[in-house]
């Protein structure tokens, strides 16, 4: 079915929800993945539409609203979804009919929304989705009951599961065939005064009881929770999981490493076997494959970062972890919810900054974009991996703790203290006010789905490799390009890179980053490193391929390193990545999510300050101390 957007003369309907109710996977599962994604138009929150047919032939046009827990509008999301639901905003349709998502496991919060919807006047569904766990945890819903309360369809679902929207697709029919005629009247909802949500509480409740609602055996959850939530043991708790992580990153992803390297180590000498030497061969050889294979050779390492936050969030730890964090956060002046933002940041930042958008308060919100591409994105595991492979040794302290993990988690808590610290600045030199008090429903804990977890990876791998594929692709032949020509001339006894516009580049350059250790090719991979961090490992590659000789052509690009750079430059260049602003996608996405040119310039300007000044300082101690 075509994704274009259907005609106003097709009935819409909109579904509404709260956080983490699995609103989506109803999306998903309804539209059959017949949508399309786009951003509403003069903001910048993720617009989701779709459409499906019903089972008796009726064409309906879905969109997915932001998760929200009331119309107020706190944030951008719901003020958003408080807007398309109530027709305010250009260029949206007012919905013909609106479907409440609601988390069976937990229905206290999504009855006080929907008790507000009541007011827009549309026609309503509730559907009850997660309704199987529900059940294995010993809920009871009288559904017939909860449909009288509540004066609408309810509507159990399973929608992570084939067939569990039937009854629901049942009763869009229905619902379809209303909103053809016209039955919704005007809408009638006001913003609610202090005294109607406090009897919006109340009458939620009474519904709860009215419905025979009992959370069944918790036990297990408070016991877990008795633990994980804990200041102490479970502070202690979230350092293991994270350390093990890092710890993970190196140990569990070296035999796939090493088995990518031999493949295009083994490519890159089958070309230089058959093909005769040219600029063909020399493109192939030092451009492609030294460039693009040094860098999809990380792709092991990525993807276990992404598995752990993967189970983590399908688990239910997620927004446990932000509430041990609250402390933390509000010590440094961010706000609690400022926690999963920056966690998201640990994959890329571009996320980080868009998951930003949950923060009420447009300060807070402002703060968490300005500190989130300071936490150690995924881009920056193949630098900091090449790095520490070529300078530090492969060994294990007491024997259990990898030397090389332990670096990387120390540079990963570099960037977690330098983002607190840069907000704690912010807040009180800047913005001097007092960080609001944090609120977040705990999620049911949940066994992860291996379908879904596989899923996720499979896309973030696809992402990856995407951007291998074009944007590092295409950077490695402009870089091939540049290291190549104008070649050296006649008699010159220097490698030809030297003669080559990259490299005159590089030596003018090179002054401005002596100071800090730099030597003229990782000015040139720098360059490119702008368009995205990772590039830079290619780039060297392709440098250092290109200006070898001897029995250095050919050769793994880390000894390479180890043996021409020293201790203090590589840590130098160490220091530069925790904070240099390498990544002009999130330069992009923070001038969209904040509407302006200044904070993107900002956010550059005092993370390079940070960059060179960390880099200058590292340099110098380590020779200091080298001495």
């Amino acid at each position: 079915m075509s994704t274009a957007t259907l005609s106003v003369s097709v009935p819409g309907i909109a579904l509404v929800g709260c956080p983490n109710c699995g609103k989506t996977a109803l999306f998903n599962a309804l539209t059959g993945h017949h949508q399309k994604v786009a951003n509403y138009p003069g903001v910048t929150v993720e617009r989701k539409e779709g459409a499906f047919t019903t089972p008796q032939g009726k064409t309906v046009r879905l969109l997915d609203l932001p998760g929200t827990y009331s119309l107020r509008g706190r944030s951008p999301d719901e003020a958003v979804t408080r807007d398309v639901v109530l027709g305010r905003l250009d260029g949206e349709a007012l919905p013909d009919a609106l479907i409440c998502v609601a988390d069976a496991t937990n229905l206290r919060l999504v009855l006080r929304l929907i008790l507000e919807l009541k007011a827009v006047n549309r026609p309503l569904i509730l559907a009850l989705n997660m309704i199987d766990i529900a059940k294995r945890q010993g809920c009871e819903i009288d559904v017939e009951r909860l449909s009288i309360e509540l004066g609408m369809p309810v509507i159990p679902t399973v929608a992570v599961r084939k067939g569990g929207v039937t009854s629901l697709l049942a009763e869009i029919d229905r619902l379809a065939t209303a909103a053809g005629t016209g039955a919704a009247g005007e809408v009638t909802w006001r913003e609610p005064t202090s005294q109607e949500i406090r009897d919006a509480h109340k009458e939620a409740e009474r519904i709860l009881k009215a419905c025979a609602f009992r959370p069944g055996d918790q036990r297990l959850t408070a016991r877990l929770d008795n633990v994980l939530l804990h200041p102490v043991w479970g502070v202690l708790i979230l350092l293991g999981v994270l350390f093990l992580m890092f710890q993970a990153v190196f140990t569990w992803a070296a035999p796939v490493m090493d088995g990518i390297k031999a493949a295009f180590d083994l490519l890159g000498t089958q070309i230089q076997a058959t093909m005769p030497d040219g600029l063909l061969r020399s493109l192939l050889t030092d451009g492609l494959i030294a460039g693009v294979g040094s860098v999809v050779v990380f792709l092991p390492q990525i993807m276990i970062l992404f598995l752990f936050i993967i189970l983590l969030e399908d688990f239910g730890y997620m927004a446990r972890a932000a509430f041990l964090m609250d402390r933390l956060m509000g010590g440094a002046g961010l706000h609690g919810r400022a926690f999963i933002p920056l966690l998201s940041s640990f994959a890329c930042a571009i996320p980080g900054v868009m998951a930003a958008r949950v923060i009420e308060n447009r300060r807070d919100r402002l703060a968490t974009i300005l500190v989130a591409p300071l936490m150690t994105c995924s881009a920056r595991i193949p630098v900091y991996t090449l790095i520490i492979s070529a300078f530090v040794p492969a060994e294990d302290v007491a024997g259990v703790v990898s030397l090389q993990g332990l670096v990387m988690f120390g540079l990963y808590a570099t960037g977690i203290v330098s983002a607190l610290l840069v907000a704690w600045i912010m807040k009180r030199l800047v913005w001097r006010q007092v960080a609001e008090p944090f609120l977040m429903e705990l999620p049911a804990y949940k066994w992860p789905r291996l379908k879904n977890v596989a899923l996720g990876l499979w896309q973030r791998a696809a992402v990856f490799l995407r951007r291998a594929g074009t944007i590092i692709l295409a950077i490695m032949v402009v870089i091939w390009f540049l290291s190549t020509f104008p070649g050296a001339p006649a008699g010159a006894l220097d490698p030809a890179i030297n003669y080559s516009i990259a490299g005159m580049l590089g030596h003018w350059l090179q002054p401005l980053l002596a100071p800090i250790g730099f030597n003229w090719q990782i000015v040139v991979a720098l360059i490119p490193g702008m368009a995205a961090r990772e590039v830079a490992v290619g780039a060297l590659g392709t440098v250092y391929a290109l200006s070898a000789t001897g029995e250095e052509v050919g050769s793994a690009l880390q000894p390479i390193l180890a043996a021409q750079w020293t201790l203090p430059t590589a840590l130098s260049l160490l220091a530069w990545y925790i904070f240099a602003p390498q990544c002009a996608s999130t330069l992009a996405v923070v001038k969209r999510e904040t509407n302006s040119w200044r904070w993107p310039a900002f956010l550059f300007v005092y993370m390079l300050t940070l960059a060179y000044g960390a880099a200058f300082v590292t340099y110098h101690v380590a020779t200091w101390m080298l001495g």
